[in-house]
């Protein structure tokens, strides 16, 4: 049987930020809970423009990479309460259930407390509809903890790490 993969895509529209550390966080320790390991980072930042090329063979391959991942953790920063809107163009492009049987992760980076149910309100219905399964909590990481994100990240996955495995066990 082989190890879990773990995958991430950053609907960040800079490459290398905050929310990338984030997320990047979250598969490491995800991965060492559940035996598995971090396989294709997608930060849509790095696409550009060819996120809404329907054509554009790059986006396509990561798009296929990710579908094939055990656990999809997917990450934005919080603008106007809700994700980015690169991210919301990348998922787009997949129609229902292109996630069936990947378990996803919704992660969001905020820089207010008032905004955190929206990685419960609007990301997670978002990856549902795609067919994915969410079966714990979404983390959601004020802009002020990020010192401290290890911490963070590990009280979250407490929970988390038990509801993926009950999932896995089920699949």
């Amino acid at each position: 049987m082989r190890a879990p993969v773990v995958g991430v895509v950053v609907g960040n529209p800079r490459s290398g930020s905050r929310t990338t550390k984030v997320a990047r966080e979250v598969a490491d320790q995800l991965a060492a809970s559940i035996g598995g390991k971090v396989g294709a980072v997608v930060e849509l930042a790095d696409h550009g423009p060819a996120v809404l090329d329907s054509d554009s063979p790059a986006v396509r391959a990561d798009m296929a990479t990710l579908s094939e991942v055990d656990v999809l953790v997917v990450a934005s920063p919080t603008y106007k309460a809700s994700y980015t809107g690169l991210l919301k163009a990348f998922l787009d492009r997949y129609g229902p259930p292109a996630l069936g049987g990947v378990v996803a992760v919704p992660v969001m980076v905020g820089g207010a407390p008032a905004h955190a149910m929206a990685v419960e309100v609007h990301l997670r219905p978002l990856l549902v509809e795609l067919g994915a399964v969410v079966p714990t909590r979404g983390l959601y990481v004020l802009e002020s903890d990020i010192d401290r994100l290890t911490e963070v990240v590990a009280d979250w996955s407490t929970g988390a790490v038990t509801a993926l495995g009950a999932v896995r066990v089920s699949n």
